[in-house]
């Protein structure tokens, strides 16, 4: 079926922008085009962006890793999620030591919605990562109160979903947290914590609300710039294997 797009900015301009009186006699409104697959295409127009279009599909297609095993968004410690979020934590942490946060950072936590797909074993292009991570996100620093930062376990003892965190340590049983750990040591709630996320849960994304708690410290870094820096930085990735969400007497699956 063609697509019909009527064209009549002429008009809609007149009515839109004029501040006198409309005079409708005046009025011209443009011819109706239809526009459909039947169209011919403009050889002139392929000629100029072909030169563009090859050098694009030759940086994306540029090897910059490679993984020995499937990476997957799957479990509750899936192994690309925590990648990512590794990534995160360690792009963050240089950035916080680099501007006025002598400390660092103490824990990074993404969401496996923002995940888009996964990676297979072999070798890793460029054009996946943007598969990967096709938004524009940025990274936030935000400056938590250590009372505050319960909110962050209670989230996931409430949802008991597997958003993918670094430098933490979340396990439940039945309706208890059991364990609570913030890199290596204890929730300390009369401590200031600095934790890495994206712009969207900062703001509250995914309904983590314990976020817009704390203070947003904004380091200009888009996490697809960072994964990229990170995989080339890598040309074989070490997929982590460490516990760090344990949902023990689990009833309801919510992996993404």
């Amino acid at each position: 079926m063609k697509n019909k797009y009527l064209i009549s900015g002429l008009a809609l301009f007149a009515i839109l922008s004029c501040k006198t009186p409309l005079n409708i006699a005046k009025v011209q409104t443009e011819k109706n085009i239809s526009i459909s697959q039947d169209l011919p295409e403009d050889q002139n127009f392929n000629t100029i962006i072909a030169p563009y279009k090859q050098e694009l599909e030759g940086k994306m297609n540029t090897k910059i890793s490679h993984t020995s095993v499937d990476l997957t968004k799957s479990g509750d410690d899936s192994n690309l999620g925590n990648l990512l979020a590794d990534y995160t934590f360690e792009g963050a942490d240089d950035w916080a030591r680099k501007n006025g946060i002598p400390g660092g950072v103490d824990g990074a936590v993404i969401n496996i919605g923002g995940i888009r797909t996964t990676i297979a074993a072999g070798d890793i292009l460029t054009r996946q990562i943007y598969e990967v991570m096709p938004f524009e996100n940025e990274v936030m620093i935000m400056k938590m109160k250590g009372s505050d930062m319960q909110g962050l376990f209670d989230y996931y003892l409430k949802t008991q979903k597997n958003n993918p965190v670094s430098h933490i340590v979340i396990e439940t049983d039945h309706d208890k947290i059991t364990t609570k750990l913030i890199n290596g040591k204890p929730l300390d709630p009369t401590k200031t914590y600095y934790i890495a996320t994206s712009d969207y849960l900062a703001f509250g994304g995914d309904n983590m609300d314990y976020f817009k708690k704390g203070e947003m410290i904004a380091t200009g870094i888009k996490l697809r710039d960072l994964f990229l820096e990170k995989f080339i930085a890598n040309p074989e990735v070490k997929v982590p294997t460490d516990r760090r969400l344990n949902f023990k007497n689990k009833k309801n699956k919510t992996d993404e």
